[in-house]
């Protein structure tokens, strides 16, 4: 049974992509390239198993798709390309991303955000995914080496030329994509459309300040890891640690056992009690709307003022069918907002709180340069 999904506008371009959008890092394995480890995990998937998603995704009215570049080391844009192949491209919103390195030989040039590299890494993302342009080109991570100014230059030529139809950027703190913003406009340049940022209710600290940005500059927030790599879910348990084998939350656990830096509820050094409390609210929420806990949390980051789509990851169809059931047809409260918030509370260390406690009834919607669709 097909679910109808809501669509909002991209940002302050004209596009519209549904509010979920498919995350593909899931899409193909490779003990290669960065992060081997992460992508030789036993619940990447193959071809066959990627286009049953690919697929049920567009039935069920889906039309944005994230990728990138060092994903499963190019293997997920390649199992995009063979799918689309079959596929009405003008109906589909692809978005992919350069910046962090693919061939761990080349660190000094093969990484970054240069015009030589984002030019270089383009052509063959557009090779892989087999279409000659991309809806969305995002930087993945800030480049100190690089001045701003070339970056910029890089994606506006980019866009002249077609090959890319809007920029974003990704991974990156308040006042650099307040650079990214400024630069623009004094260079009379096309604009920066889209932030794609961790956020989720175990992951509030952009809040603060890189969307603040995004709400006077008009930049559509893309959140990343939206259940927290499977941690927003009813299907953990205090004292017992998941299968690494069988749950992304359980691999990246053992991660962190290893010393990769990965937040987990089960590390004994940390203070977790927020965490089981969001859990419990979540799941008196989802008993009371007859919801999952993921589509709770899920609904939560799509009722937020700054996201246009919420970029989700699966590794079934089943899975997907239940993320999918976040999108339309029912809303969560202002009062089930608060109490959301209220369980997982933005931190605010200095200056944060002090400037808060002086402005709380000094906002004025009126004063910000941009007003979001």
């Amino acid at each position: 049974m097909a679910t109808k999904v809501d669509y909002n506008f991209l940002g302050r371009s004209g596009v519209k992509v549904s509010n979920l959008c498919l995350g593909a890092m899931t899409f193909g394995s490779t003990d290669k390239g960065m992060f081997p480890a992460f992508y030789s995990n036993p619940r990447q998937l193959n071809e066959e198993a990627s286009h049953q998603i690919l697929d049920k995704f567009v039935e069920l009215g889906g039309n944005f798709i994230d990728t990138a570049d060092i994903y499963a080391n190019g293997n997920s844009e390649k199992i995009i390309g063979t799918w689309l192949q079959n596929k009405s491209r003008d109906d589909i919103v692809i978005a992919s991303k350069a910046g962090i390195p693919m061939d761990m030989t080349r660190l000094n040039n093969g990484v970054g955000l240069s015009r030589r590299h984002i030019v270089e890494s383009l052509g063959p993302s557009l090779d892989r995914l087999q279409t000659n342009y991309l809806d969305l080109y995002q930087g993945h991570v800030w480049d100190n080496g690089t001045p701003l100014e070339e970056t910029l230059r890089t994606f506006d030529d980019l866009v002249r030329c077609g090959k890319i139809r809007y920029y974003g950027f990704s991974n990156v703190c308040g006042w650099q994509l307040q650079k990214i913003a400024d630069t623009a406009k004094m260079l009379n340049l096309n604009p920066c459309i889209t932030l794609q940022q961790q956020y989720s209710l175990c992951e509030r600290d952009s809040e603060l300040e890189a969307f603040q940005v995004c709400q006077n500059e008009g930049i559509a927030v893309l959140p990343w890891s939206p259940l927290k790599g499977g941690l927003l879910t009813d299907k953990l348990k205090r004292d017992v640690r998941p299968d690494p084998k069988e749950s992304r939350a359980g691999y990246l656990a053992e991660k962190l056992a290893e010393g990769k830096n990965w937040w987990s509820p089960w590390d004994e050094e940390k203070d977790n009690d927020n965490y089981w409390k969001t859990i419990d609210v979540l799941k008196t929420i989802a008993k009371d709307k007859d919801k999952s806990v993921a589509q709770v949390a899920l609904r939560w980051l799509i009722q937020q003022e700054v996201v246009s789509s919420v970029i989700i990851g699966c590794t079934s169809v089943q899975q997907l069918e239940d993320n999918m059931g976040a999108s339309s047809g029912w809303e969560l409260s202002p009062e089930e907002m608060k109490q959301l918030s209220d369980a997982a509370p933005l931190r605010k260390p200095y200056p944060y709180g002090f400037i808060s406690s002086f402005a709380s009834n000094r906002t004025n919607p009126f004063a910000r340069s941009v007003k979001m669709s």
